[in-house]
């Protein structure tokens, strides 16, 4: 690949080009500054810079302000920072640039950012990477965590791409300020929040094509509460389930990612994290892996499941043994106020049915991303 040029002249070269138009001299120059002739000379044959002291002096020899000379010398001086940044762009950062691809893809069709623009040359995508990810050098992503459970997870879980979570994170928080363009979001209100769980659960979609019009309903209802509520592509090495942040401002960021098509699924990891957000498991940033077992998840799971059927109930049901039969199934869910599918979920999961009983009631969404 060729080397990137710089398009911006010297400041010097505006120097002579002003004193050749006036008709003096370099040496008329030097006397009126009170700078040596080499001086000036370096200068004008782009040697050296212009200093704050000598745009001073120019000020008073030509008819130019301080502030004309600084500004050339400041644009010329980030020409050249970028030239350098470009032409020094190391082999580690292009391998992350293509770890990043499907990242960058995304952010570019979505309009993310302005920083991600359409552009070939890899040196300028990286750099575009650097501004969107608010790092000097993508080699240093590594470095930042958040949490000790978030170092532990990247640690040990071999699916874990550190360079794609951190950007994942960055599209999360990117889409939710696209969400903020478009909705009057009130401050986080917890009890808000409580108060409107059923209204949640009435939302609950049991037909695909209608589950991109729950999604608005599910945001404007959510930022009533104070919540950003986004649902966010999946990546390739962010085995994550959600990412919940609390704003400067005093709202909640809640993201979830589009995993698969089960509604149920969807709609019990979508409670899970409203688990966390009730149990006060926000600490400003708190990234939900799949993967992760301790009290904080079984909290949100607890919620998550006795919201969507109650303990009491559900208990009953199996009890009753009468799973096996889908009008029985049907009966738990309308005393649940659920779709059927959301207790078929809960009877795979906790393995009193196999996966593969009752599919043809199975709901699959597809995603409108």
């Amino acid at each position: 690949m060729g080397k990137n040029s710089i398009n911006v002249k010297h400041p010097g070269q505006y120097l002579l080009e002003e004193i050749e138009k006036t008709g003096m001299s370099q040496k008329e120059l030097a006397a009126r500054t009170g700078a040596t002739e080499k001086h000036i000379s370096t200068v004008v044959n782009g040697a050296k810079p212009i200093s704050t002291a000598f745009a001073k002096k120019l000020g008073y020899a030509l008819e130019k302000s301080p502030a004309y000379w600084l500004e050339l010398q400041a644009k010329y001086d980030m020409e050249v920072l970028k030239f350098e940044e470009e032409n020094g762009i190391t082999p580690k950062e292009r391998d992350i640039l293509k770890t990043l691809t499907d990242v960058y893809d995304y952010m570019l069709n979505r309009n993310l950012s302005k920083f991600i623009e359409p552009v070939k040359d890899a040196s300028k995508r990286v750099i575009q990477l650097r501004e969107v990810l608010n790092i000097s050098n993508l080699e240093d992503i590594p470095k930042i965590s958040y949490n000790a459970a978030y170092r532990a997870q990247v640690k040990k879980n071999s699916k874990v791409d550190s360079y794609v979570l951190f950007a994942w994170q960055r599209v999360c928080e990117l889409q939710a300020e696209k969400a903020r363009e478009k909705l009057d979001i009130d401050e986080f209100d917890r009890d808000k929040l409580l108060e409107n769980i059923p209204t949640i659960k009435n939302l609950i979609a049991t037909e695909s094509n209608r589950i991109n019009y729950v999604l608005k309903e599910l945001a404007l209802l959510f930022a009533k509460c104070g919540i950003i509520f986004c649902v966010v592509h999946h990546f390739k090495g962010a085995p994550v389930q959600g990412f919940i942040k609390q704003t400067d401002d005093n709202k909640v960021l809640l993201c979830l990612t589009i995993r698969g098509s089960a509604a149920d699924r969807f709609w019990f990891t979508l409670f899970h994290e409203i688990g966390h957000i009730v149990n006060g498991d926000l600490n400003v940033r708190f990234v939900d892996f799949d993967s992760v077992s301790n009290e904080m998840e079984e909290k949100a799971d607890k919620f998550a499941v006795d919201t969507l059927i109650p303990a009491e109930l559900f208990d009953n049901f199996v009890k009753s043994r009468l799973y096996d039969r889908w009008e029985y199934i049907e009966k738990c869910a309308e005393k649940s106020n659920v779709p059927p599918i959301i207790v078929l979920g809960r009877l795979r999961k906790e393995e009193y049915l196999l996966w593969s009983d009752f599919t043809e009631h199975n709901v699959m969404y597809k995603w409108a991303e």
